[in-house]
């Protein structure tokens, strides 16, 4: 009986221990099959994603630039696959001296400043160590220990308004390394969405035709940019102009050593002015250290005939000659028209005339005219007096027949008065528009008496109407050819440009008779500054000194001793007792 209830209780065991082996075999199972699904996953998941990689043709989402520099210029440059990513660094100042920052930190805190610079100093400055006997100077602290060829490594500075916000940047300086197209492209994405980018700086950096063309399309859309410094690129096609468009927000341009020579004067000239146009925004341009001569100074001279924007021009260190100055100092006193410009000055002239014949008058003027006087009342008026219902009685037109009398009269002599005044006005537009463009506070002032003439409760009509003059007025480009003009010796002559006032041609090949002719044109453009002050004041500056004149020279002398009064850095020597005696 023992055996056998021993071998009742091996059965039982054997069936639980098979049981738990079943158990665990399914749950081996399971993980198994767990491990291959997640294997088979993450094999699709690496043939989707090399798939990806693979397939040449997709094209990744376009970006779209944020305004922050340094944020969008590296994606970019990543976008297109560039080796080499120059940085965005601020760009390197001065150091500030150890008094300016003992003045800029707060009273309050004095003595805790003074240790604390002295600890720095007493860290920074080592002590000078005896070497066989004689002490060792400590290295400077006015410049900064980089790397070898770290300063050399392409990068992009950067001045920023506020230096905690990367949206803030306001320049651009590159110096010395190409920019190619597909960098250009880049910029090209980024300066637009820039708000405060007021001033790009390329200097050394071997551009193209083809970039100069990308950068003047980029330029019109970076709507704050006002100056353009691009020294050093000696571009082959020359084509500086296309950055002084008429779209160009630019105001001041400088392109020295660029290697411009007469065909690119001559387009810059044409930038600058024709018969039909002229650049209204450019104010300074910098053509120092090119290769201009005598015929690209005359198509420079020919763009200021037009021109009534440029305030300062370098023309220093070119090589013009006397031809170049002749024609410089004719613009800037009276210089003869052209046939084409007598003609453009006739088309300017019929222009403004024909509106007026082609208008009809005022219904204030028809009131006035002959065909119907003042004193006979319109249709319109009788049937008001019809509807409001007067009454007529013999009794009052016998007491009124007197004061009607006068009335007519009265009004014969006003609608009388107002003719001869009509007529004097329009003679007076006449002989303004023949002899010279009406400035724009005539415009103003004539605006603002119309408006009191239309009584008190019009008032608040009267600001905008202003506005709207002045705003056409500015917008507008007058042509020069419409001022006054003398006609001597079978030639119409016309004043020159007084709004230029600073002229640089120092180092150049001018000998006596170009500085003569500058002489008599500074002369003729101070008496007409003394007669009106309207057009300008005329040349303030001009350097002439280095050129093919000696030092002793008496024009040189006259020309210098005429102009420096006229120097607004110009400091009159102080008065000695003995002179004043």
């Amino acid at each position: 009986m023992d055996t056998d209830d021993d071998t009742d209780d091996d059965d039982d065991e054997l069936k639980y221990f098979g049981r738990d082996i079943e158990g665990v075999s399914r749950i081996a199972n399971r993980v198994k099959m767990g491990k291959k699904v997640e294997k088979s996953l993450k094999e699709k998941n690496q043939s989707a994603v090399s798939q990806d990689e693979d397939d040449p043709n997709k094209t990744p989402e376009p970006y779209n630039c944020t305004g922050n520099f340094q944020a969008d210029f590296t994606e970019l440059c990543k976008r297109n696959n560039m080796a080499v990513i120059p940085p965005v660094v601020h760009r390197a100042r001065p150091p500030t001296s150890q008094s300016q920052v003992e003045s800029s930190k707060p009273e309050k805190g004095k003595e805790k400043g003074k240790t604390s610079a002295q600890q720095q100093q007493a860290e920074v400055e080592p002590d000078p160590e005896l070497v066989e006997g004689e002490p060792v100077e400590p290295p400077p602290k006015t410049f900064v220990l980089k790397e070898k060829f770290e300063y050399f490594k392409p990068s992009v500075q950067v001045e920023m308004e506020n230096y905690d916000k990367p949206d803030t940047v306001t320049e651009i300086y590159i110096r010395g390394w190409k920019i190619d197209e597909t960098m250009m492209a880049t910029f090209a994405q980024c300066w637009p969405v820039m708000e405060k980018l007021h001033t790009i700086n390329l200097w050394n950096t071997g551009l193209t035709g083809e970039t100069v063309t990308m950068m003047a399309n980029c330029i019109p859309n970076i709507v704050n940019l006002r100056t353009l410094i691009l020294d050093g690129n000696c571009v082959a096609a020359e084509n500086w102009h296309e950055l002084v468009s008429e779209e160009s927000p630019l105001q001041n341009l400088s392109l020295r050593h660029c290697g411009i020579t007469d065909k690119g004067a001559q387009s810059l000239g044409a930038a600058l002015g024709t018969i039909k146009k002229a650049n209204m925004k450019l104010i300074s341009l910098n053509l120092a250290g090119n290769m201009i001569r005598d015929t690209g100074a005359e198509h420079i001279a020919m763009g200021l005939r037009m021109n009534r924007t440029l305030m300062s021009l370098s023309l220093a260190s070119n090589q013009i000659g006397d031809k170049g100055a002749i024609k410089l100092g004719e613009v800037l006193s009276r210089f003869p028209l052209s046939h084409e410009e007598v003609v453009e000055r006739r088309k300017q002239f019929s222009e403004k005339g024909s509106p007026d014949r082609n208008k009809s008058p005022p219904p204030s003027r028809r009131a006035d005219s002959k065909d119907r006087p003042g004193s006979v009342r319109s249709s319109s008026h009788a049937d008001k007096d019809k509807k409001a219902g007067k009454p007529s009685g013999k009794k009052k037109d016998g007491k009124g027949g007197k004061d009607a009398k006068e009335e007519e009269k009265h009004d014969k002599t006003k609608g009388g008065k107002k003719e001869k005044e009509d007529k004097g006005g329009q003679k007076k537009d006449k002989g303004s528009s023949v002899g010279g463009r009406s400035s724009g506070a005539s415009i103003a002032a004539d605006t603002k008496t119309a408006g009191k003439g239309k009584g008190k409760g019009k008032d608040k009509g009267k600001g905008p109407a202003v506005q709207e003059v002045e705003d056409a007025g500015a917008s507008d480009f007058v042509n020069p050819l419409t001022d006054a003009a003398d006609f001597i010796d079978g030639q119409l002559l016309v004043a020159g440009n007084r709004v230029l006032i600073n002229l640089n041609l120092s180092r150049n090949s001018i000998g006596e008779h170009g500085l003569a002719a500058l002489l008599k044109a500074m002369q003729y453009q101070t008496t007409l500054t003394h007669d009106s002050k309207s057009s300008g004041t005329g040349l303030m500056r001009i350097g002439v000194y280095k050129n093919k004149v000696s030092s002793d020279s008496e024009v040189l002398a006259k020309l210098t001793e005429f102009m420096m009064p006229k120097d607004p850095f110009y400091k009159p020597p102080p008065q000695t007792p003995d002179g004043d005696s």
